[in-house]
């Protein structure tokens, strides 16, 4: 616990720290890396059972975005260090929805809709943490995937109130963050009663698998401590923690997520290779240097950090961090393929030299994303042929004088090279089609074509 502790903090990815049954927030510094008592008891107080840490993920969505990408990478990162990360999907509590973060009061989905999110953000997961057994440290460290829908289902409020409600003072609970910030605007009584279901959810965990720890953005810091204490007033014991973690926000402070219309999904079929890939390269100078440590710090630390970062600075129009933050994200949530997408979409739209790029590449570009179509045209209908009948043709343009004019001002580019305006060019495949099948036509800055001559 020490080690992996002291490599998320490193980081920059722990931003509080209960201590022991303590609900204090305090730096991870002060009892974590190097406090006895943390390392001791989260060693060895499970029971023989895999060291376990979980984290919790509302089902509010069939998906997970860009926002859950901190949580999702200290579940890896401790798994790594022999954790075994648990991640619950909050089927029973998405029901009623949990105020922290919130202004207002979130949208109620019915069962039907939480069960498909669910099936969702496990595809989601999948892409992230190790669900088989772990065979590099010898232990069960597979990540798990559970529902509190499980032991809610059967459990009636009678029951509940009566072993779980009556350990909750209603002081502590109106403290808490969450709560302040939505009193005065009107908080349902379902909303005031999430950290209660919270609460619960790790001392079962804490029960029947032995996780002693549970990881959540800064904004759960209360719905944290709520199962902390719990614990320690069901079982008397002190050897549950909590650690919460920066969240991710945008420049102007606002915490990113689909709630603020802006959210970047880790699944192709929401957000496309292209746009994940070009959201990490578009990021400001300011906010990219923070970010390698906490997104890439599993595989890029100590000297290669510093020198990208000082490489960085050197030059920032190269933007050496942003293209490495976007290769790497890109590669470990989209896959090799993905990331070559992404690459070549962006040489393609972004009006770079496609000289590197083989016809297979544009081919496979064309076949994975909804940015440039694949426009299947007879090699006899174009060769020999003005340029601004195959403008046409590829329905960049609605007629042929509004393709002559559109040469005749520059905007007609063919495998992004710009036509020249001061002579008809023809059709001619050994100049303009890669490997003689295939060119990409753009119209202006915005829209383009892939034109596939098949043989």
């Amino acid at each position: 616990m020490k080690r992996v502790v002291a490599a998320l903090e490193a980081r920059g990815l722990v931003a509080g720290l209960t201590h022991g049954g303590s609900t204090r927030c305090e730096a991870a510094h002060v009892v974590g890396v190097d406090g006895v008592e943390l390392v001791d008891e989260v060693a060895h107080a499970a029971g023989g059972q895999p060291r376990s840490v979980y984290l919790g993920v509302d089902p509010s969505a069939d998906g997970l975005h860009v926002g859950h990408l901190l949580g999702v990478l200290t579940l890896r990162s401790f798994q790594r260090h022999g954790f075994r990360p648990i991640a619950l999907v909050g089927g029973a509590t998405g029901l009623i929805g949990d105020p922290s973060g919130r202004a207002t009061e979130r949208q109620m989905l019915s069962e039907e809709q939480v069960q498909a999110n669910v099936r969702g953000i496990q595809s989601d997961l999948e892409r992230l943490l190790d669900f088989d057994a772990c065979e590099v440290t010898g232990s069960d460290t597979h990540a798990r995937l559970v529902n509190n829908a499980d032991w809610y289902k059967d459990m009636s409020a009678l029951g509940f109130l009566r072993d779980v409600g009556k350990h909750f003072r209603v002081g502590a609970m109106k403290s808490r963050d969450s709560v302040k910030s939505r009193v005065d605007q009107g908080l349902s009584f379902t909303e005031f009663s999430y950290q209660i279901l919270q609460g619960y959810d790790f001392l079962h965990l804490y029960r029947t698998m032995g996780c002693r720890v549970q990881v959540g953005g800064s904004d759960q810091w209360g719905n944290i401590v709520s199962g902390v204490d719990l614990i320690r007033r069901v079982t008397g014991k002190r050897d549950a923690y909590g650690l919460t973690i920066p969240l991710l926000v945008n420049s102007d402070g606002t915490k990113f997520g689909k709630s603020a219309g802006n959210a970047v999904w880790l699944r192709p079929d929401k957000t496309s290779h292209l746009e994940f890939y070009q959201f990490f390269l578009r990021l400001a100078d300011a906010e990219v240097e923070p970010l390698l440590p906490k997104l890439c710090g599993d595989d890029l630390h100590g000297d290669d950090l510093a020198q990208l970062v000082s490489d960085h600075r050197a030059d920032l129009s190269k933007r050496l961090a942003q293209t490495y933050l976007a290769e790497h994200m890109t590669a470990l949530v989209r896959g090799a393929t993905g990331l070559r997408r992404a690459q070549v979409a962006t040489k393609v739209l972004f009006g770079a030299s496609l000289d590197d790029l083989s016809a297979a590449d544009l081919l496979d570009l064309g076949n994975g994303t909804a940015e440039v179509p694949v426009v299947e045209l007879r090699r006899d209908d174009v060769v020999g042929k003005p340029l601004a009948s195959l403008a046409v043709q590829a329905k960049l343009c609605k007629s042929s004088s509004e393709a002559r004019r559109l040469i005749a001002s520059g905007g007609l580019y063919i495998n992004n090279a710009r036509v020249a305006p001061t002579k008809s060019t023809t059709f001619d495949p050994a100049l303009h089609a890669k490997e003689g099948e295939l060119s990409v036509l753009r119209a202006g800055k915005r829209k383009h074509a892939i034109i596939h001559f098949p043989h």
